[in-house]
C-alpha cells in the first residue's frame, strides 16, 4: 500500500522529514510552548526572518504545525502558528523510519540539546536552581534491563508532558510566565570501551 499523509507510516515519513533540519526542530519546540508567529520565532531563536518563514511552511506543508490566527500589523497580516505534532516517534515509528534518517534527526537532536546547555551555561541559569538535575550514568545491561529502563524513560516523558499541559493551564488562568526549562533524555547503547 502507498504511503499516505493519512496512514501511520505517511506520518512517520512526514514527521522525519519535517525534523530534517535544525531549525525546524527548534521552530517546533517553541510552537510546542505555544502559539507565535515567525516574526516572534525569529526574536526568540536569533534567526533571520526570511529563514523561519521558510520553515514554518515547510512545517506547514508537512502539517506539523497549523495557522490559528491573523492580526493586522502595520499594513502587513502577521500570522499565527501551533504545533499539530510533537517531535517525539513512538517505538514502533522509528523502526519503520531508515537508520541514515534515524542517524540524521539523532543529530539534529543532540545538537539543539547542545546548544539548550550551551545557552544556560553562558546566562549562568544551568546551575541558577539547587533542583536542576544534571547526570550521566554509565551502567551494563542485559536484554530485559534494556527494556525495564526503556519504559522508566517513556514513562517519564509522557509524565513530563502531561505536566507541562497542566503548567501551561494554570500559567493561563494567573496570567503569569513560567520558568523556561529543558528536558533531555538520552539512553543509547555505547561501544564496549566507553561503558565505564
Amino acid at each position: 500500500m502507498a504511503q499516505t499523509r493519512t496512514t501511520p507510516e505517511g506520518i512517520t515519513q512526514q514527521l522525519a522529514k519535517a525534523l530534517a533540519h535544525p531549525l525546524r526542530v527548534r521552530i517546533l519546540t517553541s510552537l510546542n510552548r505555544g502559539i507565535s508567529s515567525p516574526n516572534q520565532l525569529a526574536q526568540e531563536l536569533d534567526e533571520p526572518l526570511g529563514n523561519v518563514s521558510y520553515h514554518v511552511k515547510t512545517l506547514l506543508e508537512y502539517d506539523c504545525v497549523e495557522l490559528v490566527k491573523t492580526e493586522p500589523r502595520r499594513g502587513a497580516v502577521e500570522h499565527f502558528y501551533r504545533a499539530t505534532e510533537r517531535a517525539f516517534f513512538s517505538d514502533a515509528d522509528w523502526a519503520k523510519i531508515p537508520a541514515s534518517a534515524r542517524k540524521g534527526i539523532d543529530g539534529v537532536i543532540l545538537e539543539a540539546i547542545g546548544q539548550d546547555a550551551t545557552a544556560a551555561m553562558i546566562e549562568g541559569t544551568i546551575d541558577s536552581r539547587t533542583d536542576t538535575h544534571i547526570s550521566r550514568t554509565p551502567l551494563i545491561l542485559d536484554e530485559a534491563g534494556w527494556q525495564e529502563l526503556s519504559k522508566i524513560l517513556k514513562d517519564a516523558l509522557e509524565s513530563a508532558l502531561r505536566i507541562g499541559e497542566e503548567s501551561a493551564s494554570r500559567l493561563a488562568n494567573e496570567g503569569a510566565d513560567g520558568i523556561p526549562s529543558s528536558l533531555s533524555i538520552l539512553h543509547f547503547e555505547v561501544p564496549a570501551k566507553e561503558a565505564k
